[in-house]
């Protein structure tokens, strides 16, 4: 396996890192295989993987804010002696934060539920700009002092599906950061934070972790024909796992790339990947492959919104972009169950497509002449209006 320095705080990782939000489960999402996912788990350690990442909520029986069924697995897993082999991350569910008493609640019940007086890495997850004002008006900064002080946390960080500019204000606002969790693929280098903000956690050197890599096994499974004529035009020759993984180790910028695999046959492909991935190991031929690819994909989405923003503010309160955002992904791969978890959870519940009364406002500030309200119901159609895609 290979490793590399996690920005500032020195650890070497490695190169890929075992996400655990995707454990084999029998019959619901919440009853995880405990064999099979002990396995995975166990082969991955023993062949160089030394980063675990989990969540309060992961493997909840339903999305909801409901407890998850990961942490007490992954404790009892770890204390049959693998604790001291593996960095340990997992992540405060900043969401549930109502006041500063709730930090400690959950942190204290993550520690005993995985086992553990120490947290090698603890994230705030999910980062958005409201979870951030509420977070800071409830005194996280005093609280992530105090535990880095006295120890029960090695490194502080977050997780974070926002834009650039609020990435920065985050990173901007406490001098601490060691680790950020950030979406990447070769689809997503202008979502989020996109390649601006992974060029920016680099020059100030807090490590970067990537999540999504695969986008939720969209960009490995099913791919269309059209795709793969593409890829074949390729000098070097990659399955579309490869591709994926590759495209993110060939940057300096990439620390480690997490993914959560749900067989061990996945996980023994990925781990050869990574012990073959090189920096600047892709020719610039294939990258223009990589970008034709990107751009057939971007073809398939449902409507033209540029994100210009100029739609904006809705009367109603309809974050338009940010529905049309994930409308289009789900078109794109022609998979909108797994593109609901990030409408529902990335875009508060009035702000779904949902609640546009068609009132029509909008129609005259589009540039590129969307009828958006017909869109919003098209989008409201799609996704349904609650999370029950598992």
């Amino acid at each position: 396996m290979l490793y590399r320095e996690l920005g500032k705080t020195k650890e070497k990782v490695s190169v890929l890192g075992l996400g655990t939000m995707r454990l084999p489960t029998i019959n619901s999402n919440g009853n995880i295989d405990k064999k099979k996912a002990s396995e995975i788990l166990s082969y991955g350690i023993d062949n160089g993987i030394n980063l675990i990442d989990t969540a309060y909520t992961y493997h909840a029986d339903e999305f909801s804010d409901e407890i998850g069924n990961c942490e007490p697995f992954l404790g009892e897993f770890l204390s049959t002696g693998y604790r001291e082999k593996i960095l340990l991350s997992t992540k405060s569910p900043s969401w549930l934060i109502k006041n500063k008493e709730d930090f400690d609640f959950y942190l204290n019940d993550q520690l005993k539920r995985l086992q553990t007086d120490n947290l090698d890495i603890y994230l705030l997850h999910t980062l958005t700009k409201e979870h951030w004002e509420n977070l800071k008006s409830c005194g996280v900064f005093e609280f992530m002092d105090r535990i880095l002080e006295e120890g029960i946390v090695k490194h502080i960080g977050f997780s974070s599906h926002t834009e650039f500019d609020i990435l920065i204000d985050i990173l901007d606002s406490y001098d601490k950061w060691e680790v950020a969790m950030t979406q990447m693929n070769f689809i997503d280098e202008n979502y989020q934070s996109g390649l601006d903000g992974l060029k920016y956690l680099n020059d100030i050197n807090v490590g970067n972790i990537i999540m999504e890599p695969l986008r939720g096994g969209r960009l490995v499974q099913n791919i269309p024909d059209k795709i793969m004529n593409i890829w074949n035009t390729a000098d070097v020759k990659r399955t579309p796992v490869e591709w994926a993984l590759d495209y993110l180790w060939d940057m300096e910028a990439v620390d480690c790339v997490l993914s959560g695999m749900t067989s061990l046959e996945q996980l023994k492909a990925n781990i050869e990947i990574a012990n073959n991935s090189k920096i600047n190991s892709i020719s610039s031929h294939d990258k223009e492959v990589i970008k034709e690819v990107a751009r057939e994909y971007n073809s398939g989405k449902g409507n033209d919104c540029t994100q210009c923003m100029y739609c904006m503010p809705c009367p109603e309160g309809v974050n338009i972009p940010q529905c049309f955002k994930e409308y289009n992904i789900a078109t794109m791969f022609n998979n909108p169950s797994a593109s609901a978890m990030q409408y529902f959870s990335l875009i508060n519940e009035d702000e779904r497509a949902e609640n546009c009364t068609k009132c029509n406002k909008c129609l005259q500030h589009c540039p590129q002449i969307i009828n958006i309200p017909e869109e919003l119901e098209k989008v409201q159609k799609l996704f349904g209006n609650e999370f029950n895609h598992y």
